[in-house]
This record gives C-alpha cells, structure tokens and sequence, in this order.
C-alpha cells in the first residue's frame, strides 16, 4: 500500500476491484481553501484506456506488481506466442489478445520488454524501431506520382507498409513498431 503522495508517473496501481492502471502524469493541487488532492490521468493496462482521476491528499492506493523482463521471442503456437526470459531461460506463453498488433513486427530471436503481473503477461513492449526485409513489392514506375511517391511492400512477417517507389523486394528496411512507418534502408 502507498498513498496518493507517492505517486510517480510509471507506477502501477490496482483499483476498482483489481484493475491494473499505469499512471501517465499526476499533479499535487493545493487550493486556496479546501484540502490539497491529486489530479492524474490513468491508462488502463490491458484495454489501453485512458482516464482522469482525482484522488484527496493522503488516500491509500494499492500499488501492483508490474514486472517487467527482457524476453526473447521463440516462435507462435496456435493461440499465443512463445517469449524466454533472457536470465532465467523460463518460456511464458503470451496470447495473441496481449501481443496484438505488435506481432506484426515480432521475429523469431529477437527481443522484446514483456510485463508480467502474478504471472499473467499484460503487455509487451518491442524496440521503437526494426529491421526487417520487404518479401514482396511491385516494381515502382517512374512518373508515377498519383500515390504520393509510395507503394505498398510486404514484410517478412506478413505485415504490408507504405514505402517509397525506389524500394525493391529483397531489401532491408527499418520500420517504426509504434506508427508502421517506413523509416529508411538498412545497408
């Protein structure tokens, strides 16, 4: 147990019954009359949420267990995807609903930030940026202008990506794993 005066952007905190949420920002208000209390913004764990909250000066709050591991990713089952701690060499199964769209830039031996809560996987974070290389793109034709100087291209991992007209299969590009943006090629 904590209280609401120590909060730091980051933690996480179990409210309403067991729900997981990471504080985004928080700030101390002290009025000219009344008690003091604690505006934050709160984005809950696993919907992605995000929520304004006042709390009075002083309240206690339980803070959870948020581990969060270096893991590698090892290859996807049927339903979920297989990740080994870097340490400790234990396999986690992580579903697809907690890897969600971040699978589409996940390759087998590289490595991902996975938290963990009492044993459940919540979310997974990737590098901001990854190499991968384009599996499949039509050849760009001079002059042609009409899509803004881009094509689609797919990756190694299934994923499809804008990229510029110049780009031919069998490239390396680095991609942003927040926006799907094509950030430039990899030499």
């Amino acid at each position: 147990m904590a209280t609401t005066n120590d909060l730091k952007n980051g933690i996480t905190l179990k409210l309403d019954g067991g729900e997981l949420w990471s504080v985004v920002e928080f700030q101390h208000v002290k009025p000219g009359k009344g008690g003091a209390f604690v505006r934050t913004k709160l984005k809950n764990v696993t919907s992605g949420k995000v929520v304004d909250r006042t709390f009075n000066a002083g309240v206690k709050v339980e803070v959870a267990n948020v581990d969060r591991r270096e893991m590698q990713y090892l290859y996807a089952e049927a339903d979920s995807y297989v990740f080994m701690d870097t340490q400790t060499y234990d396999q986690l199964n992580v579903s697809r609903e907690v890897v969600g769209k971040n699978a589409d830039y996940l390759l087998e031996n590289n490595t991902a930030t996975v938290a963990v809560n009492e044993g459940n996987p919540l979310y997974i974070e990737l590098p901001a940026a990854v190499e991968l290389e384009i599996k499949e793109t039509e050849p760009g034709l001079q002059g042609d202008r009409s899509t803004g100087g881009t094509k689609p291209a797919t990756l190694e991992t299934g994923a499809v990506i804008q990229v510029p007209l110049f780009i031919t299969t069998g490239e390396r590009v680095k991609v942003d794993t927040r926006t799907g943006d094509y950030l430039g090629r990899v030499n």
